[in-house]
This record gives C-alpha cells, sequence and structure tokens, in this order.
C-alpha cells in the first residue's frame, strides 16, 4: 500500500492535513472567477445528494488547492477540490472510488453542520465524516474496501489534534458502510428468508459458480429492470458475468439468453456470515458483514457492490 508522502514526493505536491474542513477559505482556495466546475465531479456530487435526498445548500468549485476541503467563504458554503489530488489518488489506489469518497466525506462536513461553528477540524467531526461518507458508497454500490481505500491511503496511524488515526478512521467507514447495508437488506420486498444458523466448514465445494452458467436448461426465467436490483455480485471466477441480487432477495443470472434465478439470499445465525445462497445448483456461499463471498472453506469467492 502506497504512503501519502511518497504520493506527495512522486507527485510535487506539498500536502496539507487531508479531508477536513475550515470556518473561511485560506487566500490560495478562495473561489474565483477563474475558478471552474467540472461536470464529472458536479454528476458525482449529484448523485451523493440523491442517496441521502437533501438539498445541496453548497457550491462546487474547482481551486488551486492540495487537496479537498469544505469551507463557508463570506457567508457561503463551498466544496473546494483539485482535479489533479482527486485523480492521484484513484490512481494510487486503481478505483475511482477513491475520490467519491472523498467528496462524499466534505459533503459530509456540510450536511452534518460541522462548518457552522467556526472551530476547524477536529477527530469527532471527522469520524462523523468519515461514517457519512461510508453510508453513502455502500448506497452507491461500492464494496467496503472500495469505501475505504482512499482512507487507507491517506490518513495517519496516530491521533493528531484535528484528525484520528487510521483505525478509527476505518472503522467509521466501516459503521457507515454497514448501516447502509443493512437499510439496503432491510427494505428488500417479498417474504423473509430462513433463519437456519449455517456456517463454513472444511468440506470442499462441490460445485462452482460455473456449474450454475452450464445448468441453465433447468433454471426459471424472469424479468428484471433496474429498479428490481438490489445489488451486484461479483464472482472472481465469472468477473464477465453478470449477477445480481434482486429487491425480492433473488441471486439471477442475466445473460443474452435473458435472467434467470439461480438461488435466494437467506439469513443465518452468524454474525461474522449473516447471509448465504440457499441454491440447488451451486454450493452454498457465505456473505460476510463487510459484503465479502466465501465458500465452505473459507476462500474469498467474489463481493457484492
Amino acid at each position: 500500500m502506497l504512503n501519502i508522502k511518497k504520493l506527495a514526493i512522486s507527485l510535487g505536491l506539498v500536502l496539507a492535513p487531508v479531508l477536513g474542513y475550515v470556518a473561511t477559505a485560506a487566500t490560495d482556495a478562495t473561489p474565483t472567477p477563474e475558478t471552474t466546475e467540472v461536470a464529472d465531479t458536479r454528476d458525482i456530487v449529484q448523485e451523493i445528494i440523491n442517496v441521502v435526498g437533501l438539498k445541496p445548500r453548497f457550491e462546487l468549485r474547482a481551486a488551486d488547492i492540495d487537496n479537498a476541503v469544505a469551507v463557508v467563504y463570506n457567508g457561503k458554503r463551498y466544496i473546494l477540490y483539485s482535479d489533479r489530488f482527486l485523480s492521484s489518488i484513484n490512481n494510487a489506489v486503481h478505483t475511482d472510488w477513491a475520490g467519491v469518497s472523498i467528496l462524499a466525506h466534505e459533503i459530509g462536513h456540510h450536511l452534518n453542520g460541522h462548518t457552522l461553528s467556526g472551530g476547524g477540524s477536529n477527530p469527532a467531526d471527522e469520524l462523523e465524516a468519515d461514517e457519512f461518507s461510508g453510508f453513502v458508497l455502500r448506497k452507491m454500490g461500492a464494496s467496503m474496501a472500495e469505501a475505504q481505500a482512499a482512507i487507507d491511503l491517506l490518513s495517519e496511524e496516530e491521533n493528531s489534534r484535528t484528525h484520528p488515526g487510521k483505525r478509527y478512521r476505518l472503522a467509521a467507514i466501516s459503521k457507515g458502510w454497514k448501516s447502509a447495508n443493512d437499510q439496503l437488506l432491510a427494505s428488500a420486498q417479498g417474504p423473509q428468508p430462513d433463519q437456519r444458523a449455517i456456517v463454513p466448514s472444511t468440506r470442499p465445494a462441490e460445485r462452482q459458480v460455473a456449474t450454475a452458467q452450464r445448468q441453465n436448461t433447468s433454471q426459471h426465467r424472469v424479468s428484471m429492470d433496474s429498479r428490481s436490483v438490489l445489488t451486484r455480485v461479483n464472482f472472481t471466477k465469472a468477473p464477465r458475468e453478470q449477477f445480481y441480487i434482486t429487491t425480492r432477495l433473488y441471486l439471477v443470472h442475466m445473460s443474452e439468453d435473458g435472467v434467470r434465478v439461480i438461488g435466494k439470499l437467506a439469513k443465518t445465525n452468524n454474525p461474522d456470515y449473516p447471509y448465504y445462497f440457499e441454491s440447488e445448483i451451486m454450493d452454498t456461499i457465505f456473505v460476510t458483514d463487510e459484503g465479502y463471498l466465501v465458500n465452505k472453506r473459507g476462500q474469498r469467492v467474489g463481493h457484492l457492490s
């Protein structure tokens, strides 16, 4: 994993404390007629706002700064960001979700009222913004690892006067992500799945995901649109295949031949493996509390996104 100091050196940057807020923008971060909004970033912010259902009472501006920050300037709220900074983070961790999480964090400062106090960054507010970021990214479809990628790279190990240490920040993101994940699962329609207690065993898997693809002839065809999709299921051995969990908790496979039900999501009584897929055509696969898929041997075979 790259270190932020090494990243800064490679990019020729001098980075201020990352992901925070100030009461009044500094001179070099002041919004001016020359600063512009970038369409893609604006779209991302709109998606974040749509997730939480609140009005964006702030302006988004690209500015000549080293990172991203929520500020109040002349009584008006802004989120200032550096395109170069967001791009460098995305490239460093190999996922565009890193930049999204940074923007969500800054939006969290405004929406939680942190910028109204005038006190600047402090550990409690930073953790609240981190939790908000994790919540939003899960709602948008990011995995736990994708939601934590930016903070895992950027944050310092130890606590400081303004920011908590890395492990506390990752835990806050995890808390927000899990809260959103629980909401998504609870909102699923239809009858509730079984409550049987099942845990991974040491028995080898008898069938793989590929088996499910070869046995299409025995499966039930269904119709589905985007409103029926709860989340995508990514199997490591079938990266190009499209698997989804529907709002009725069915595991479906989408192909040129249509959509087929291959299993259903059900609950267990194990907090580490709270869900599993019931299926007659593939071996049992468990879903961890972080959204990873594991087989009976405890091997990771995919993730939710």
